[in-house]
């Protein structure tokens, strides 16, 4: 299907050949066997698409800073420069075994949009700001949008540059290692509004023939560690009655985390992402297991009844093992409700161009969720084949994506002329 968008002769839109070669571009920076990429925060791999950044915007007449946490800012002045930026960005890390467009899209869409106005002269009332946010997959270091984070004052610099990833290496020292931090203090940079272009990471857009999703929030979503401890012993002669084996206890609580969501709530879901068997050792008895859980809804209640049940679990099963279970929250991220004026701004540009569209709630994090408690802030999703995505496979069409950046640019326009009037 066509989705070039059926505007007049004159009317501003995106060059979508030059973003289509910008993702195949910025698919070389960590590029794998296997067609996907693997660019973890603050990797050399993830300073070279950095530098990739840099040149781009440059080159379409911005200047670029960034913060203390490695955020990247490129910025394009207004005619009105006095007024805050409004902002379009996502995030170019990826997980271990990512694909070419999540995340991706919402910086090169940004890019886009700052190529249509260099090439055409259009000048826009306020400045225009492309963000690179630092480590929002939380792959490497976890929790997940971590410097988004920071600049919404959710946690604080000492906190975010402590987090270090299963090596040992914190993120203030990858940080160095690659001279991305820069001189202004995370948080400290206004925005008059924030908008981010992402892949749906679902079925629903490709199932119902939509091109766009009109984002209204993100859904609640909350990270646990979890450590059990019982004893290592020979496989050979500790009796199964005398044994303390925690990999057996951690089956059943992992097993426990579908069960809960499942029988929770319709939109309720639960995952074991990480696990980790000590001493992993074919004949010795499991003395540790570490491993991760991830409970998400669109309802923050159903979220925390989630977690009360893994805990009730957790009890039971500690005492049926004789291991010791600690459960850690590292991360709770609230359920979010986004700007109704912007959510409105995208609906009237999907119209404006003819896409099928709907309103979505979003199941994955995103930067916006937290830019949302500093900014106006809003998301338009397209379709990714088959919902699959955090997979080397992850595959949009040119068609879609170019879609979503011309309805991101005719938004980003109504709110430049709507905003601060």
């Amino acid at each position: 299907m066509n989705h070039e968008p059926r505007q007049q002769p004159g009317n501003l839109g995106i060059d979508a050949d030059a973003l289509w070669s910008d993702i195949l571009t910025t698919a070389q920076y960590g590029a794998t066997a296997k067609g996907g990429i693997r660019r973890l925060a603050l990797s050399e791999e993830d300073r070279q698409v950095r530098d990739w950044f840099v040149r781009t915007c440059t080159a379409f007449g911005a200047t670029v800073h960034a913060d203390s946490m490695g955020i990247q800012f490129a910025r394009v002045p207004g005619t009105d420069d006095s007024l805050p930026p409004i902002a379009i960005g996502s995030h170019l890390d990826t997980q271990p075994t990512g694909g070419k467009f999540d995340g991706i899209i919402g910086v090169l869409g940004g890019i886009a949009v700052l190529r249509a106005l260099h090439e055409t002269g259009r000048k826009t009332r306020h400045p225009i700001e492309i963000v690179n946010w630092t480590n929002e997959e939380g792959s490497r270091f976890a929790p997940a949008m971590l410097c988004s984070g920071v600049f919404a004052k959710v946690f604080d610099e000492d906190y975010a540059n402590s987090r270090a990833d299963r090596d040992g290496i914190r993120f203030d020292t990858a940080l160095r290692s690659i001279d991305a931090a820069g001189k202004e203090k995370c948080g400290e940079h206004p925005l008059a509004a924030y908008f981010e272009l992402h892949i749906e990471q679902g079925p629903i857009l490709e199932a119902e023939e939509r091109v766009i999703g009109i984002v209204t929030g993100v859904q609640g979503m909350r990270w646990y560690e979890v450590t059990i401890s019982g004893r290592d012993s020979h496989a050979g002669t500790t009796p199964m009655s005398m044994r303390n084996d925690a990999l057996q206890a951690a089956t059943r609580l992992m097993s426990s985390v579908q069960d809960i969501a499942l029988n929770r709530a319709p939109n309720a879901v639960g995952t074991v992402g990480l696990v980790e068997v000590r001493p992993n050792s074919r004949n010795v008895v499991p003395g540790e297991v570490f491993f991760t859980v991830d409970f998400r809804d669109p309802q923050d209640g159903n979220v925390v009844a989630m977690e009360n049940a893994f805990r009730d679990r957790a009890a039971t099963l500690s005492r049926e093992f004789d291991v010791s279970i600690g459960i850690s929250e590292i991360w709770d991220s609230p359920a979010v409700h986004f700007d109704g004026g912007l959510v409105d701004s995208v609906a009237r540009a999907a119209r404006s161009l003819n896409f099928p569209a709907r309103e979505i709630v979003s199941g994955a994090g995103h930067d916006a969720a937290y830019v949302a408690r500093v900014a106006p802030t809003t998301m338009i999703f397209v379709p990714c084949a088959g919902g699959l995505s955090h997979n080397e496979a992850e595959s949009a069409s040119r068609e879609d994506v170019a879609a979503g950046a011309n309805v991101l640019l005719r938004a980003v326009l109504e709110a430049d002329e709507r905003l601060n009037a």
